[in-house]
């Protein structure tokens, strides 16, 4: 088995996917891993793509700093298209992902559901292994 490479993480900003980019931080600390955070540019996002970007990246390394992340071991991925495909792409080139990670909702989650669509759909369908990070779990 090769060592762990890279754990791509699915973020959009909200408080479950804060929660597995945290999730990850921990786990590619204790195994040398580096972590990239996906980001998926709707078509309704391209507008406002260099800020929205500069928001997320500076939420990102934030949460890194409090981790104790080393800031050197984390990339960003930005693509095109839904959420679910982008974050499916990252297990070939560029990203290259051993691990994904995803909260369980997102931006678009629906009180009092378990799985948000895209945790649901990238279930049926990732083909490297899958967290789904619950809602509100500590990083440790």
């Amino acid at each position: 088995m090769k060592p762990h490479q890279a754990f791509a993480v699915g973020f959009d900003g909200s408080r479950d996917a804060a929660s597995a980019v945290r999730w990850a931080f921990t786990l590619a600390g204790q195994v040398g891993a580096d972590v990239v955070l996906v980001h998926a540019l709707g078509l309704l996002e391209h507008g406002e793509r260099a800020h929205r970007a500069q928001w997320l990246q500076a939420t990102a390394l934030d949460l890194a700093a409090e981790h104790g992340f080393d800031a050197a071991r984390v990339r960003w991925h930005l693509d095109d298209g839904d959420a679910c495909s982008v974050l499916i792409r990252t297990a070939g080139p560029p990203v290259d992902a051993d691990l994904l990670v995803v909260g369980s909702r997102g931006q678009g989650a629906h009180a009092g559901l378990l799985l948000g669509s895209t945790s649901l759909e990238l279930a049926e369908h990732a083909t490297i292994p899958l967290v789904i990070v619950p809602t509100g779990r500590p990083a440790h």
